[in-house]
């Protein structure tokens, strides 16, 4: 037994509606693009950097949040060599603020 929404209205070719897949939601890309400015001026009033100012200052100011964000940006696995092809290492220490 079918159900109603299984199959396409007849003469309505469904490949051709809607966006492209990965072409993201117009409301989302404005969004995106309002976040980004924000923070630039943002940035530009703490700092001559703009976004970089302004996450250095939350870095400082909010370092839990930060750090969330940052996990999320750095890739999962780092791996490289120097140029004698020996194996390089990258370590991360998280000091608090107070000592």
């Amino acid at each position: 037994m079918e159900k109603a929404g299984d199959k396409p209205k007849v003469g309505l070719d469904r490949s051709k509606t809607g966006r492209a897949k990965g072409t993201p939601n117009k409301t989302t890309a404005l969004l995106k693009d309002a976040i980004l400015k924000a923070a630039e001026q943002a940035g530009n009033k703490v700092g001559k950097d703009g976004m970089v100012s302004y996450l250095a200052l939350q870095a400082e100011e909010n370092p839990g949040p930060f750090m969330a964000l940052l996990g999320k940006v750095l890739p999962m696995q780092v791996a490289g060599s120097d140029e004698d092809g020996n194996p390089t290492e990258i370590v991360m220490r998280f000091v608090s603020p107070g000592g």
